[in-house]
């Protein structure tokens, strides 16, 4: 499938959009009109965009039906604050509620029960039972477009970060199993990340991988090996020499089996390596692709 833009209603495009750039972390925003009424609405158009000093972007956008704007926006271009309070597990329904277009007035805190708290530098009330709440200034609002679907770039400079600490580890880093966060992907779906949708992906910081393009040959053009595979291999910094200490009694076995077949020799080999890669083992995992060589 191919799609151009300006092809296709703007609905249509929207879907697949949010359906192919997934998931999205969400930013449940926190403001307050010129009367001080407060507004809490959840926006998946969001992100971190530096650290000196630290940037935050949402993007409210225009909507697709009407070509309307939203109350978050009205009170950003009327009070140049936010609070943006990340949304958890725990709290992703009540966060979605929060999202229905209740008339201009109504407190969505009290909608979607939660308990606003006094924020330490903006005016706009944080969360409580967000697991991370950052208060923010507005520096500039960036409009994309004046139709519908145009977003609203929000561009915030956090002015104060509070982080509950029960989602910290013995270090007082953020574990991603307690923070328990949640993020948006197309249509209804959402994806949780914690548990056994988290994977470490290792790289090297100061060395640099020998890249895919540096593996022996049996090894790229493996039938057996998967992309990550080759790309686990490829971010070692050197090929390591074959041990003559290395013993593995499944390795024994694949070579014995196989002895007279080169095609089932590398097959076997292969996948075991596969394995032992899948398992983090990448040392032992090149000591059985040596050996097959």
């Amino acid at each position: 499938m191919t799609i151009t833009p300006g092809e296709i209603k703007t609905a249509q495009l929207h879907a697949y959009l949010l359906g192919a750039i997934a998931p999205r972390p969400i930013c449940f925003a926190s403001t307050i009109d010129s009367d001080g009424n407060p507004n809490l609405s959840p926006f998946s158009f969001f992100n971190v965009f530096g650290s000196k000093p630290p940037i935050l972007i949402f993007s409210p956008a225009r909507r697709v039906r009407d070509n309307t704007i939203k109350h978050s926006l009205e009170n950003v271009f009327a009070n140049k604050e936010v609070v943006i309070n990340m949304v958890n597990y725990a709290m992703v329904h009540q966060a979605s509620l929060a999202s229905c277009e209740y008339p201009k007035g109504v407190n969505e805190f009290v909608k979607a029960g939660f308990t606003p708290i006094k924020s330490d530098i903006v005016k706009p009330f944080r969360v409580k039972e967000s697991p991370a709440q950052l208060e923010c200034k507005v520096l500039q609002v960036i409009e994309t477009g004046h139709e519908g679907g145009a977003g609203n770039l929000v561009i915030c400079e956090v002015l104060c970060m509070h982080i509950d600490d029960n989602v910290l580890d013995a270090n007082g880093k953020i574990d991603p199993h307690k923070i328990d966060l949640v993020a948006r992907m197309g249509a209804d779906h959402y994806c949780r990340a914690s548990g056994s949708a988290v994977f470490d992906v290792h790289k090297p910081n100061m060395e640099l991988g020998i890249g895919v393009d540096a593996l022996p040959m049996y090894i790229r053009h493996s039938n057996v090996l998967t992309g990550n595979d080759l790309g686990i291999l490829g971010n070692c910094t050197a090929i390591p020499a074959v041990s003559e200490m290395f013993y593995d009694e499944r390795l024994v076995d694949i070579l014995k089996s196989s002895s007279h077949d080169e095609d089932a020799k590398k097959e076997g080999l292969h996948a075991y390596a596969h394995e032992l890669l899948r398992a983090g083992a990448i040392d032992k995992a090149w000591q059985v692709l040596l050996a097959g060589e």
